[in-house]
Order: structure tokens, then C-alpha cells, then sequence
């Protein structure tokens, strides 16, 4: 053979070994992408419920489901242990500030003195304290039901439509629930709020606060004959005492009593749906790592496929060795560890590409796609295992070299 023969041989085989390194990289970025940017979005999601300033929720199904909102509410907050019941509607609007066109808003209506006890510790820093709209139990314009108290007309904007739009405390926002300005209603502007980040959805960044009765007969969700859901309203969160907040019996207590004041209503706790959602990242974890495992298998055969032409290239010293007499582990080791720390380099190759992808995604990605990158956690005892993991299945596909190698018939490779 010749000295150009064997170079080139040689080059071949270093080729073989990078793109064995470069499969179960690839294979195993895949996963840490996956797990690192989930896991992270869960976390997140799990401390917002965590520092939640209430701790059980009331729906219903449909839209706007919940129906006599402003009773039901005082009807919870008459239940031993709770400390606020704040209703709440969420509706687009469209908003018009002096001649301008119409920008469309989300609106949501509360009842200020009820609303403010429910945000959690980060929130809260985001509202004015109290919260100036007129009327802090929402009870004159209300006025039981009739709706026909004197309305205060007063809102809260977003600072980002604030800024946006020029509009200001003491400015005037007009609004209506559809792009016609001519049933619009003029709003004092008597406060801004801060928008907290949303990752499973769409920032609000246009959002207005308003009373709940305003926001109801505005856009037809009053008591009244044509209202499809009178005194209507998306949820009910309820805030409790700090000793029912931290008891698990204490608060299924509350949510039990919520309950049959509404047996037809979903009533949730905190509690449960943090443990569903952390049940919810387990299952998708696993599913991460299952779907995976294609791109690993794939990886692993291309490794076994680079040590058995390895042994096919060796097979005349393999031969030499087993003829004077090596034991069969002293021939299957060098095998074994070649394997190993193939795949341990493609395994730290993948870590590392797998973080520069989500380094990658959180500065030029999309806003929704750079947010959640944002969240990644790396968990060093989860891909720790994921490494290890790669190690040990490599384990299998040097085994089917070593068995090719001891297998080798000693005159066929000495030939």
C-alpha cells in the first residue's frame, strides 16, 4: 500500500469519527432543546400560580359564562376564610383618543376594591394602590342589579398604549364596542398599570381596567332582557386567609363551600392545577425524551457501523493479538473505550449546541419564540443523566464490534 493510499485511508477513517461525534450530537442538542426550553416555560408557569395573590378560581364554560357575577361574589366573600372575590371580564373594545381611528383594547372589568387583594406580589407593584375608579365596590352604577346608578366613567390604561397613543392621566379615551364611534363613551383617564410578560399566549400590551358594570352594559353583558349572560363574567378569583392559603385541607374546605354555591361552575384551586401542570411537564418531558430516542438510535447505529469498519481495518492485528494469545477482554477493552468516548464527545458536542441553539433563539428569535427561550432551564442533574445515558447505550453498539472481533476467524485475518 502506498503512502498516499494510506493517507487517504487514514483521512477517511477521521472522517468516520467526526461525523459518528457530529450524529450523536445531533441527536442529543435535540432533547436538551426540548427539555431545557420546556422545563423552563413549566417552571415559570408554576411560579406564577405559586405567587399568585388568590388561590381558587371560578369558570365556566362558554363565552363569559359566569352569569350574576356581583352576587355570587358577595356570596363567596361571605364564606368563612376568604378575604376577596374578584369577578372578572374580559372583552376587546376599541378605544379612540381625540380624532384618531379606532385601536382595538382588551378590556377587563373588575370591582376595584376586590381585584387589588387578588394580585400576586409581583403584579401588585404594577397597579396604582387603591386603584382610581370612582367607586371601590362597583355598587352605585350596579345599584343591585338596575344598573342605573350614576356611572364614574373612569379607566386605567397600559403604559405601552399610554406611550403609544399619547395618553396620559387626565386625558380622555373614548370607547365602544365596536370600530363606530359614534356609540362611543367618553373615559376619564385616571391611572396607568405595567403589563406583565404572558408566555403561553400573546402579550396584552393594549389593555384598559374599568369598572365590571361599566364594561357590562358597554358591551351588552348587564342584567337586562337582551344580555345572553346577565351580570356576566370570565372567572371568580378568590383570595383567602394566610392560614387557609398554606393548609391543603383548609383551602379544599373553601373550594368545597365555593362549590356548592355554584355546583355547575368549575371551581379549582391553585394547588390542583400546579400539581397538574407539574404532572402535565412530567408527561411532556418524557415525551421529549421519547421522541428523542429516534435521533440517539439513529446516532448510536451510525457508531456501531464506524467500529465495525474499524475492526474490518484492524482485523489483521486483531488477528495477531488473539494469536498469541490475549485474553478476550484485553481485545474487546480498546473497543469498548473507543466507543465510550465517541460518545461522550458527541454527548458534549449536542450540550453545547444545544445551548448555543437556545442562546440563539433568545436573542434573534421571535418575540413569543425568544420569550420562552428566555426561561430555559439547563438542569445539570437532567442532562447529567442524559450524557450518562448516551454513554452506557454506546455500550451496546461497541458491543457489536467486539463481538465481530472475537469472532474473527485467526487464519482469515492473518491471511
Amino acid at each position: 500500500m502506498t503512502a498516499w493510499e494510506r493517507g487517504r485511508r487514514l483521512r477517511h477513517a477521521r472522517w468516520q469519527l467526526v461525523l459518528a461525534v457530529a450524529a450523536i450530537g445531533a441527536a442529543v442538542a435535540l432533547p436538551v432543546v426540548l427539555v431545557s426550553v420546556g422545563g423552563g416555560v413549566a417552571a415559570h408557569e408554576l411560579s406564577e400560580l405559586e405567587n399568585a395573590g388568590y388561590q381558587i378560581v371560578v369558570s365556566a364554560s362558554g363565552t363569559h359564562g359566569i352569569s350574576d357575577a356581583h352576587r355570587l361574589a358577595g356570596e363567596i366573600r361571605a364564606l368563612g376564610s376568604v378575604t376577596a372575590a374578584s369577578p372578572v371580564l374580559s372583552i376587546a373594545v376599541d378605544a379612540f383618543v381625540g380624532s384618531g381611528g379606532a385601536t382595538p383594547v382588551l378590556a377587563e372589568g373588575v370591582i376595584p376594591d376586590q381585584f387589588a387583594p387578588t394580585l400576586g406580589p409581583t403584579e401588585s407593584g404594577l397597579f396604582p394602590s387603591p386603584l382610581p375608579l370612582g367607586d371601590p365596590t362597583d355598587a352605585i352604577h350596579y345599584a343591585n342589579g338596575s344598573y342605573t346608578g350614576p356611572a364614574v366613567y373612569d379607566v386605567l390604561v397600559s403604559t405601552p398604549y399610554a406611550a403609544a397613543k399619547g395618553v396620559g392621566v387626565g386625558g380622555v379615551l373614548a370607547l365602544a364596542p365596536t370600530a363606530n364611534r359614534s356609540g362611543a363613551v367618553a373615559y376619564n383617564v385616571t391611572g396607568t398599570f405595567g403589563v406583565p410578560p404572558s408566555v403561553l399566549g400573546p402579550t396584552g400590551a393594549f389593555a384598559i381596567l374599568l369598572p365590571l358594570s361599566d364594561l357590562q352594559v358597554m358591551t351588552g353583558y348587564a342584567t337586562g332582557p337582551n344580555a345572553s349572560v346577565p351580570d356576566a363574567a370570565d372567572s371568580v378569583e378568590v383570595a383567602v386567609t394566610g392560614s387557609a392559603a398554606t393548609d391543603p385541607s383548609a383551602l379544599n374546605a373553601v373550594r368545597s363551600a365555593i362549590q356548592s354555591l355554584v355546583p355547575y361552575y368549575g371551581v379549582s384551586s391553585l394547588t390542583q392545577e400546579a400539581q397538574q401542570l407539574g404532572a402535565a411537564s412530567a408527561v411532556l418531558t418524557a415525551f421529549y425524551l421519547a421522541l428523542s430516542s429516534v435521533g440517539v438510535t439513529i446516532g448510536l447505529l451510525f457508531l456501531a457501523l464506524v467500529l465495525l469498519r474499524r475492526v474490518e481495518a484492524e482485523r489483521r492485528a486483531i488477528g495477531i493479538r488473539r494469536a498469541i494469545g490475549l485474553s478476550r477482554s484485553s481485545i474487546a477493552a480498546p473497543i469498548l473505550r473507543d466507543g465510550a468516548v465517541l460518545a461522550a464527545a458527541g454527548a458534549a458536542a449536542g450540550l453545547l449546541g444545544g445551548y448555543l441553539l437556545v442562546a440563539g433563539l433568545a436573542r434573534w428569535g421571535s418575540p413569543t419564540v425568544a420569550e420562552a427561550a428566555d426561561l430555559a432551564v439547563f438542569s445539570p442533574e437532567l442532562l447529567g443523566l442524559l450524557v450518562a445515558g448516551i454513554v452506557l447505550l454506546s455500550l451496546l453498539a461497541s458491543g457489536v464490534a467486539t463481538r465481530a472481533a472475537l469472532r474473527l476467524e485467526i487464519p482469515e485475518a492473518l491471511r
